[in-house]
């Protein structure tokens, strides 16, 4: 008898680690709302995947996905919508490939949005944010060191947490071998996604991104790039946000935006309409005007306390030798004062690109301040330090770091003391430096 059930063990651990296998990455949380949410999962060969899952309140009560069978043509991606939510729980939920149980060493679990508006105070969460991570590959990379480090950031973040990831852009890098191609440019998502320390952060928090300019194309890229529409597909396919663009048939862009308690962010894309920086003639545009004219629309119907506006390079640091919004004076001067004219609260720009981390903010007569975070890299090699002497006039003095890093966005307290911290810590998740901003800073 003993013999027996040790057999059926064996068979049922052993068959699920070949359905372990065939999992290549995630399964990834995407956007969870108070009825529905998203997993995100990629096999390495065509199967048939489902999600199980039940609220930790109410374990006998088990829901079920739609099964989902994936083709090379996506990368052999899946994004499952779980349909059967309540507001305001937190699920656990196993993938089952081909009808076989996936046994994974680390949570799965999501929570749905909390119904809090009109009832009670809104609730106290945590928002990751980073940018630049680069996963080495010898027979791709460039000859000399490697560029991309520190893999174990991603397990430093996993234990602060988060409710939400957010993805800064430069979410991997593409080769020069990479983005002439959708062979290249698929391989390089999927090499990407896949290390495994990445794995367990991915599978219980939310995770939303914006590109820059190596997930989109070359270093400092534009509208001009002629694979923008490979690359867009590639990141629909490898991303599980709520939407990309207003037009997504038309293929606009991945503009886009969701709330979270009180709290709204705006991930904005600034590479499909950017203008060349060299190019001289003709009207310069980081966002263009469709993207421009909804930003401006969608912050002033906002009631979020906290607006975050999350784009690659810096907004405020006018230095133009980088990549900034800098090289594009007159739309961000247009920006500013849109916000301003149109008496819009509580905004905190987001930002990374730049390889190091720093604060920037904008004085302004008579309103609150404007500031610009700016949190970068994840594994990428680190900037220069000369970068420290930066004439950024709006630098906070202490915040700049050169180092791998990554920020956390703490929101907490009543409607009286509501507050938004902004954390910074190194790679092994020790803090560098903090800054606590009042909603009433931002009114």
């Amino acid at each position: 008898m003993k013999k027996t059930l040790q057999l059926v063990l064996l068979l049922f651990f052993a068959c699920g680690f070949s359905q372990k296998t065939l999992l290549l990455s995630g399964p990834m949380v995407g956007y969870c709302e108070m009825k529905e949410a998203v997993i995100w999962l990629q096999t390495n060969e065509k199967a048939t995947v489902k999600i199980v899952y039940f609220a930790i309140d109410q374990p006998s009560e088990i829901f079920y996905s739609d099964s989902q069978t994936s083709t090379k043509d996506v990368g052999f991606t899946y994004h499952l919508i779980l349909d059967k939510l309540q507001p305001g729980k937190k699920y656990n939920y196993t993938v089952y490939i081909n009808d076989k149980k996936v046994v994974l060493p680390y949570e799965t679990s999501f929570s749905s949005k909390k119904l809090w508006e009109w009832r009670e105070n809104a609730p106290d969460f945590k928002v990751a944010f980073g940018s630049c991570n680069y996963i080495n590959e010898a027979e791709f990379d460039r000859p000399g060191k490697p560029y991309g480090s520190g893999y174990s950031i991603f397990e430093s973040i996993n234990s602060k947490n988060p409710d939400i990831m957010i993805w800064g852009g430069d979410n991997n890098y593409l080769r020069e071998a990479d983005w002439d191609s959708k062979t290249g440019i698929y391989h390089r998502n999927t090499h990407s996604r896949s290390i495994k320390e990445m794995q367990p952060l991915l599978a219980k928090t939310q995770n939303f991104a914006i590109w820059d300019d190596h997930d989109f194309g070359p270093n400092d890229s534009d509208r001009s790039f002629y694979n923008k529409n490979l690359t867009l597909e590639a990141f629909k396919n490898f991303w599980a946000n709520k939407s990309y663009g207003m037009s997504p048939e038309q293929n606009d862009g991945n503009y886009s935006t969701f709330n979270w308690g009180d709290a709204q962010v705006f991930l904005l894309d600034d590479r499909f309409f950017r203008s060349p920086n060299d190019r001289i003639t003709g009207e310069k545009t980081m966002l263009g005007k469709a993207q421009f004219e909804w930003l401006i629309d969608a912050l002033s119907f906002s009631k979020a306390s906290f607006k975050i506006i999350v784009i690659g390079g810096q907004v405020l640091n006018e230095f133009a030798d980088t990549e900034n919004y800098g090289h594009f004076p007159e739309e961000k001067q247009k920006l500013l004062k849109e916000i301003l004219d149109n008496k819009i609260k509580g905004v905190l720009f987001l930002t990374g690109d730049r390889h190091f981390a720093e604060m920037s903010v904008l004085q302004r007569e008579g309103t609150y301040p404007i500031y610009d975070w700016t949190v970068s890299p994840f594994t990428s090699g680190i900037a220069s330090k000369e970068v420290i002497n930066e004439e950024n006039k709006f630098k906070v003095k202490g915040s700049t770091f050169v180092q791998n890093n990554f920020g956390l966005l703490s929101f907490s307290g009543s409607k009286e003391t509501r507050q938004m911290k902004l954390s910074l810590f190194d790679k092994d998740g020790k803090e560098l430096w903090n800054k606590i901003i009042l909603k009433t800073d931002l009114q």
